[in-house]
């Protein structure tokens, strides 16, 4: 199971890192559509992109929930973090930081030092 769940720390990192392009994407598209050009090829382009990659980072966040050890609420905030522009990158960094998203097979067999 270590190596696993290497593998979906890692696809959720990307997953978040991702989505949060993608609303850049769909942002910029929505100035472009709103404010300079009045045209919507933009939203047209990374409004299903963003889409995919959304749903993408929602399932990824509900896989690592149930294998990381995160309470209700912590799994609930990865899955709502989705939402807001960059969000998910925000949560990423915050999990990171306070242990709550690791790659267990780096850490195995190795002491864990907290400096």
């Amino acid at each position: 199971m270590g190596a696993m769940a290497r593998v979906d720390v890692r696809w959720f990192r990307i997953a978040a890192i991702a989505e949060a392009i993608s609303w850049t994407g769909l942002l910029i598209g929505m100035v472009f559509k709103y404010l300079v050009v009045f045209n919507e090829i933009g939203v047209k382009i990374f409004g299903p992109i963003h889409g995919v990659l959304f749903l993408a980072y929602v399932a990824l966040a509900i896989v690592v929930w149930r294998r990381e050890p995160w309470s209700s609420p912590v799994g609930v905030c990865a899955v709502l973090a989705g939402v807001p522009p960059y969000g998910t990158v925000v949560f990423e960094r915050w999990a990171t930081r306070t242990g709550r998203l690791t790659d267990r097979s780096e850490t195995a067999g190795e002491p864990v030092s907290l400096q």
